[in-house]
């Protein structure tokens, strides 16, 4: 599988191509925006797996790099449940955790971490959502994806390249932001940056680098996450990228968390 390196203005000249922005001549609704976005960014091909690295930038310019590989499995052929398991690789200190989450509609998903050093195996509660990932910029449901019908969403402006959806949570509780803003490419339906807010401001923002296609699939291959309330950002890159492999049920069970499929990690 291709390395992927490619720059932000490759990315831009591929998502602003002529014959991609003339792909879309008719508007679609805004419940088929949401539904496409979600599976662009979730949901393409039946399963997956992909070689991951986190970048981690704090905010006093330290840097840190994690190395890790992710499963995924979808069930069924809707774009609803679906579980993915992932291990951690680099750095040494941290070779062999594992993550596991079970993701549902309509309820709290299911989320296990296992930390080998001190092979304590722990439940990781709902409220832990939109906590960070294994000390990145990035929310553990930002990796996971969050679910279409836990926000209102408001189509605000199209422009020539990019639909612009306001998402507004339906729980205000439950999430610490007061809604957040994302620019979809039309053509792909990749949302290519996203503006999280908190009482009117921006304090996290997602922005995409690059995109590859992968076996016929837009694929995000690079992307930046910066969170200006505690400073620095994390750049999450994939490589290796692989469909549609028929990876097994058993794998996504809390007793692979202790003993990694390693026929199916590179």
């Amino acid at each position: 599988m291709t390395r992927f390196a490619f720059s932000l203005l490759l990315v831009l000249a591929i998502l602003w191509a002529p014959g991609a922005a003339a792909a879309d001549e008719a508007t679609p609704s805004l419940a088929e925006i949401v539904e496409k976005t979600n599976h662009v960014a979730y949901y393409q091909g039946q399963d997956g797996r992909a070689v991951a690295s986190l970048t981690i930038t704090d905010g006093k310019g330290r840097v840190r790099r994690k190395d890790f590989t992710i499963l995924r499995r979808d069930q069924g052929s809707e774009d609803g449940a679906q579980k993915l398991y992932v291990y951690f690789d680099q750095p040494a200190d941290e070779r062999g955790v594992t993550f596991l989450v079970w993701k549902h509609l309509g309820k709290d998903d299911d989320r296990w971490l296992y930390l080998p050093a001190l092979d304590v195996q722990k439940r990781i509660a709902a409220s832990d959502e939109r906590t960070s990932f294994v000390g990145s910029h990035f929310f553990y449901e930002d990796v996971s994806g969050r679910g279409i019908d836990e926000d209102h969403h408001r189509l605000i402006e199209t422009t020539a390249n990019y639909y612009v959806l306001e998402n507004t949570p339906k729980d205000p509780k439950a999430v610490e932001f007061d809604r957040f803003t994302m620019w979809i490419h039309k053509a792909s339906f990749i949302p290519v940056e996203i503006k999280f807010e908190q009482d009117g401001n921006v304090y996290r923002t997602l922005k995409v680098l690059a995109v590859e296609d992968i076996q016929g699939k837009k694929t995000v291959t690079k992307m930046k996450m910066s969170d200006q309330r505690i400073g620095g950002h994390t750049v999450l890159e994939y490589s290796q990228v692989d469909y549609d492999l028929g990876l097994p049920e058993e794998i996504f069970s809390e007793r692979y968390l202790r003993n990694p499929p390693r026929q199916h990690l590179p």
